[in-house]
């Protein structure tokens, strides 16, 4: 299963859960389970402070680019959305064939403040998505897999975790 994180700019939000849900899942031994991202108006780069907090954690950062949703390779079968609509922050639109869900968490990249506050917007972000993803790889997702109702039931509840 693929699942596509996508936010606008594809530089904090998508990217961080990316590249945390690639580390647990295959950690969990859930190797065809796997994750990209993107964003509708890619900033063609990837946020330092994103970088730095992702190494700190252990995660590689290896592959990982600010890319458009028009140059993916494969068709997700899972879109999560991670733009804080809630903010009047526009969330892009999948027009795939794709179960859909909105985790949606604050962006980082407009956090504003002395440095402390400004690596604490992206240390929340970082820790809300990974709470979620944790939450995700918990669940029976080979059995979830072969009942989408049940697994958009379960995607749409982990939104909630923050």
């Amino acid at each position: 299963m693929h699942i596509l994180f996508l936010c606008t700019g594809n530089s904090c939000r998508s990217i961080l859960a990316e590249a945390t849900f690639n580390q647990l899942a295959a950690a969990c031994g859930m190797h065809d389970w796997h994750a990209s991202s993107a964003g509708s108006q890619p900033t063609g780069e990837v946020h330092p402070r994103s970088l730095a907090l992702l190494r700190a954690e252990g995660i590689s950062i290896a592959g990982l680019h600010s890319k458009s949703w028009d140059a993916l390779t494969e068709t997700p079968d899972i879109v999560i959305t991670v733009c804080a609509s809630a903010a009047g922050e526009t969330c892009p639109v999948y027009l795939g064939q794709a179960l859909r869900s909105h985790w949606g968490v604050d962006d980082p990249a407009r956090a504003t403040g002395s440095d402390a506050q400004i690596s604490a917007a992206f240390d929340r972000a970082y820790r809300i998505l990974r709470a979620r993803i944790e939450a995700l790889l918990q669940q029976p997702l080979r059995q979830l897999q072969d009942d989408p109702a049940r697994l958009q039931t379960t995607l749409d509840q982990i939104a909630e975790i923050v």
